[in-house]
C-alpha cells in the first residue's frame, strides 16, 4: 500500500488541525484580571457548543419523526438526555466559583447576560415553548440570529412532529380530547410500546430541561441573591418563573387519566 490513510505517513490532518484547536482555545478573551473569569467563560463557551449538539440532534429526531419513524428520534432524544445530564452536572463546577470571587469581574459583563442565548431560545422554540416576544428582546441579536430564531417558529416543533407521526399510525390528533384518548390507547396497549416509549423519551427532554433550569436558578441566587441580571432582566426572579414551563404539557396530563 502507497496511500496511507491513516498515521503520521497520511499527514493529511492533525488532531490539532482537525478540531481547530488554536483558534478555539484562542476565544477566551478576558475583561479583567480576576481568576475565575475564565471558568465562567469556558463553562458557558462549552455550554453553546451542547447547545448546538441538542439542536443537532433535536432536528434529526423531528425530521424522523415527520418521516413516520420511531426508532431513530429515540435515539437521538437519548443522546440529548445525555447531554442534558452533563449541562446540569456543569453547574455544579460554576458553583466553586464563591460570590465574591464572580463580584470581582461581574459589573464588567454588562449588558451581556445567558438570556442573550439566540441556542437556547431556538432549543425552548424547537421544542414547542414557542414566545415570539423573545425574538423582539433578544435586542442585541444579528439580523442573522433573528432570521433564525424566526425559522424556529416557522418550522414544525417535537411535538408537531410527533403529531404527524400518531396520524400517520391512524389515531385521531385534531383536537385535546382525541390526543388524549390516542396517547391512552398508546399507553395500555402493548403493542403500541415503541409509541409509548417514545412519549417517555419526549417527557424526558422535558424533565431534564426543568432540572437544568432548576438548577441554574438556584446557582444563580446563591452567586447575586435578589440583584438583577446583568442583561437588565430581573435575575432570579425572572429565572423561577420559568420553572413551571413544559414543552409537552398534554404528555404530562395524560398520566392524570391512566
Amino acid at each position: 500500500m502507497t496511500d496511507r490513510q491513516f498515521g503520521e505517513e497520511g499527514a493529511r490532518l492533525s488532531y490539532g488541525s482537525y478540531l481547530h484547536l488554536p483558534e478555539l482555545l484562542d476565544q477566551q478573551e478576558l475583561q479583567s484580571d480576576a481568576h475565575d473569569e475564565l471558568l465562567f467563560i469556558v463553562v458557558h463557551q462549552v455550554c453553546e457548543l451542547w447547545f448546538k449538539q441538542c439542536l443537532h440532534e433535536l432536528d434529526f429526531a423531528r425530521d424522523a419523526m415527520l418521516a413516520g419513524q420511531v426508532h431513530e428520534p429515540r435515539k437521538a432524544l437519548q443522546r440529548v438526555h445525555s447531554i442534558e445530564q452533563i449541562l446540569i452536572e456543569q453547574v455544579v463546577v460554576l458553583e466553586t466559583m464563591t460570590p465574591q470571587d464572580f463580584l470581582a469581574f461581574r459589573a464588567l459583563l454588562a449588558p451581556a447576560s445567558g438570556f442573550q442565548s439566540v441556542q437556547f431560545r431556538e432549543l425552548e422554540f424547537l421544542s414547542g415553548a414557542r414566545d415570539p416576544a423573545y425574538v423582539e428582546r433578544l435586542r442585541q441579536a444579528s439580523p442573522q440570529e433573528r432570521e433564525q430564531m424566526q425559522a424556529r417558529l416557522a418550522e414544525p416543533s417535537l411535538w408537531d412532529a410527533f403529531l404527524v407521526l400518531l396520524g400517520g399510525r391512524g389515531f385521531a390528533v385534531d383536537d385535546a380530547e382525541a390526543r388524549r384518548a390516542s396517547l391512552l390507547t398508546i399507553a395500555r396497549e402493548r403493542e403500541h410500546a415503541e409509541l409509548w416509549e417514545l412519549s417517555e423519551a419526549l417527557v424526558s427532554h422535558d424533565a431534564l430541561a426543568t432540572q437544568w433550569r432548576t438548577r441554574h436558578v438556584d446557582m444563580v441566587e446563591r452567586q447575586i441573591g435578589t440583584k438583577p441580571g446583568t442583561g437588565g432582566s430581573s435575575g432570579g426572579e425572572y429565572l423561577r418563573s420559568r420553572l413551571a414551563l413544559r414543552y409537552f404539557p398534554e404528555l404530562w396530563e395524560l398520566r392524570s387519566y391512566l
